[in-house]
């Protein structure tokens, strides 16, 4: 498992254009990162059901409506929801570089957003190993698209996801500890296309550092 620098790079802005001292400066924070905390994650498959409103998930008291979903899920007989964290520990070694070098924090912050989607991608592989003839939809997440952060608390207990890897939501539907992701992925019997793409589908698109400055996510 990997961290993408050029993703941190995205996070922080500057992109594959980073001038060569910010790309050093990043990679060393990142060596420093992946050696001392590794992404966690778990996941569970769910028969899918269709209905005329959206998606059950059976087993997990979950309702997946709206455009996103139908999307993505339309030929899917299955459903992964998938939880993945850097844990308390990223965020107190954030909290201590904040108060020593807030620059450098920054950086870091941008690493640990990269660090737990290389989590999720790794959990992704080991899905598409562990379940041979079977085509896995792109990984949405709550507040992408349509898809509702009031789901963050089911998909969370659907998962155990508190006891198994200490997540918890706030009252304001945010994940803790800080650099946590939880998405949902439809398993089909055909290939999928990559289907939800571009800031037109993003809740951030009108307050994005990213698109401000002229430059796109991976999404």
């Amino acid at each position: 498992m990997q961290l993408d620098l050029d993703e941190a790079l995205r996070y922080l802005g500057a992109g594959s254009h980073a001038p060569p001292a910010l790309r050093s400066q990043v990679e060393h924070i990142a060596d420093q990162l992946t050696r001392s905390i590794q992404p966690r994650f778990l996941y569970r498959v769910f028969p899918l059901e269709h209905h005329a409103d959206g998606f059950s998930l059976t087993g997990a008291n979950l309702r997946l409506t709206g455009r996103t979903a139908r999307t993505m899920l339309s030929q899917c007989h299955q459903a992964v929801l998938l939880a993945c964290t850097l844990g308390p520990s990223f965020d107190a070694m954030l909290r201590t570089w904040q108060a020593r070098d807030m620059a450098s924090a920054v950086i870091l912050d941008a690493c640990g957003s990269a660090w737990v989607e290389a989590g999720c991608d790794q959990a992704e592989a080991e899905l598409s190993a562990r379940l041979p003839g079977l085509y896995l939809t792109d990984r949405f997440s709550p507040g992408y698209g349509d898809l509702s952060l009031d789901l963050q608390p089911a998909l969370c207990a659907a998962l155990d996801a508190g006891r198994r890897l200490g997540l918890s939501v706030t009252d304001s539907l945010l994940l803790n500890p800080s650099k946590s992701v939880t998405a949902v992925i439809g398993l089909a019997h055909q290939p999928q296309m990559a289907r939800v793409r571009g800031c037109a589908y993003c809740t951030l698109r009108e307050t994005c550092a990213l698109r401000k400055g002229g430059n796109h996510c991976v999404l």
